[in-house]
């Protein structure tokens, strides 16, 4: 294997293993605010000032390919107990359910995303269940009140 690429495969594992190990740690759960003081953290940690133009200089060199990786790993949720898989980023219009082993386009089951929301915190966030939209293989969930999350 090259130098390069297993670097590169180095940084991804690492990067990738300290998001999902961190990312419980900021509260409140499931908004903004939690996903920006993972970046500050990350950023103190990498020896940045907490000066707001040195904390958005870092975000800038993280790179737009970086951060939504980073995002996406922040804001997602794998339950294999339940075969599922929750992408629930507040920036997004709706909370997405998707089985974790896909089979024939299939949705995830009602009853077990109920269960998922519940163990994860996210009941009070989300719209109730009749505004729930299953679509092949996949369940979209609205945030409650029809708006984005802080």
């Amino acid at each position: 294997m090259e130098a390069p690429r297993l670097q590169a495969t180095l940084f991804d594992f690492a990067i990738t293993e300290l998001v999902r190990q961190h990312r419980d740690s900021f509260q409140p759960a499931w908004t903004a605010e939690c996903w920006s003081k993972l970046l500050i953290w990350l950023a103190l940690n990498c020896g940045c000032s907490p000066e707001q133009a040195e904390l958005e200089a870092f975000a800038q060199c993280l790179g737009p390919a970086l951060t939504v990786r980073m995002r996406r790993l922040f804001f997602q949720r794998e339950l294999e107990d339940l075969d599922l898989q929750l992408m629930a980023d507040p920036a997004e219009q709706q909370l997405l359910a998707l089985p974790l082993h896909a089979g024939a386009g299939l949705a995830p089951d009602l009853e077990k995303l109920t269960i998922a929301l519940e163990r994860l915190g996210l009941t009070q966030l989300v719209a109730p269940r009749q505004r729930w939209q299953q679509l092949e293989g996949v369940v979209a969930v609205p945030w409650a009140a029809g708006g984005q999350q802080p």
